[in-house]
Formats: structure tokens, C-alpha cells, sequence
């Protein structure tokens, strides 16, 4: 792979801090808010599945919206990138109100009494997947396909497909890598704050390292992001 195939490091360290957060957020929303996810839609489709069957604990409710407004806010998303034509300054934009809204979904999940059921759950739902809904609108404007953030099928497969043992040369492995890493991370981190601590702590930390991410953007010079106009 040439020099100018490789992304730049502060953009492969931007969308890693990004895949860590998708993690983070479906640890919350899969074991604190009953069996959705709000940033793998894959998962929810089987899931609106699994649920029309009538397999106990899935919720057909739950997870179509989480579909629902995670589209809604890929169309948001849309209408932004028209707005807002730099990809570093759609980036940056697309990073903070994500903050905002993880962060509103943070004080409901440290408020109230009952996370997993009624109001509370579907309003963190709908923040949550419509926030997932416009970043990855805005991720997908920068053709970075082996770190999209929140999709690990493709790039598992690339991974595997263009390795030495399938007679490839390991092209761009170690992004691929570096995604399936941070998501797992992601995961394993939100899942040990959900279990023994609260969902509310998860969502503080996706949070901080969102306003993390958007500093650091705001700092980089858009040539060195790789974003340049």
C-alpha cells in the first residue's frame, strides 16, 4: 500500500475513539435497555425477527425504533453533509451534536429510577440510534470503508479476505484490526459499567470521549485530518 493510501493518523485516531463509543453504546442499549441495539442495525433487523416469532425477551417495539430513528437521523445526516460541504467541518459538527445527544441520554439514564422500561427507555433509544443515524451519514461522506465505526462485517471480511493466508498481502490490516479492537474494547468496557456500576456511567464516559474527539478535531489542522476542503 503507498504512502497515500494510508489515512492520516489523526483521522484513523478520530474514527478509532469513534468504533469505542459505538461499543460503549450498544453494551448500554443491549443490557440496559432490553435486547436493542442503537448503533449495529444489522442486529436490530434480526432482532424485529426474532421478536414477530414470539422468542421471549425481544422486543419488536424496542428495536423498530432504534431502526426507526436511526434512518431518520441518516437523513438528518444527509441534509447536513449539503449544509456543511468540508468533511473536517461535518465531522466536527456531526461529533458534537452526537456528544449532545448522548449526553441528554446520560441525565435520563442517571435520573430516573427505571431505566429499562416505559418513557426512559424509548426516549434513550431514540437519542441514541438517531445520533448513530448521523454520524454515520457523515462517516460514510469520507470513504473510510475499513473504519466505518459501527459496521464490523465488511471489514472482518476484508480483514480475512486480503490476508497472507488467504494469499493476500494484508492490505490496510492494521485499520482493520484496529476497528474489530475498539469495538470489542468498546463493548467489554460498557458491559463491565453496565453490570456493576449503572448505564448512566457508560453513557458519562461515550460522552467525554466524544467532547475528546471534537476538541481534537477542532485542533488539527483540516490537512493533517486528511479533511482538507
Amino acid at each position: 500500500m503507498s504512502e497515500s493510501d494510508r489515512p492520516p493518523q489523526p483521522l484513523v485516531v478520530s474514527l478509532a475513539v469513534l468504533t469505542v463509543v459505538s461499543g460503549i453504546v450498544d453494551a448500554v442499549s443491549f443490557l440496559g435497555l432490553g435486547h436493542v441495539f442503537t448503533a449495529n442495525m444489522t442486529g436490530n433487523v434480526v432482532l424485529v425477527a426474532f421478536g414477530l416469532a414470539g422468542a421471549p425477551g425481544f422486543s419488536v417495539a424496542a428495536s423498530g425504533c432504534a431502526l426507526g430513528f436511526f434512518v431518520v437521523g441518516a437523513i438528518a445526516g444527509g441534509r447536513i453533509a449539503l449544509w456543511i460541504r468540508p468533511h473536517r467541518s461535518l465531522l466536527l459538527w456531526v461529533v458534537t451534536l452526537e456528544a449532545g445527544f448522548t449526553a441528554i441520554a446520560a441525565v435520563i439514564a442517571g435520573t430516573v429510577a427505571v431505566l429499562g422500561a416505559g418513557w426512559p427507555r424509548y426516549t434513550v433509544i431514540a437519542l441514541l440510534a438517531f445520533a448513530m443515524g448521523i454520524r454515520n451519514a457523515a462517516v460514510q461522506r469520507l470513504g473510510a470503508s475499513d473504519m466505518t465505526t459501527t459496521v464490523l462485517t465488511s471489514t472482518l471480511t476484508r480483514l480475512a479476505s486480503d490476508s497472507s493466508l488467504a494469499g493476500g498481502t494484508n492490505n490496510k490490516a492494521a485499520y482493520r484490526a484496529t476497528s474489530v479492537l475498539c469495538m470489542f474494547g468498546g463493548a467489554l468496557v460498557g458491559a463491565v459499567l453496565v453490570v456493576h456500576l449503572h448505564p448512566g456511567w457508560a453513557l458519562a464516559l461515550a460522552c467525554v470521549l466524544l467532547v475528546a474527539t471534537a476538541a481534537y478535531f477542532s485542533r488539527e489542522a483540516p490537512v493533517e485530518l486528511g479533511l482538507a476542503p
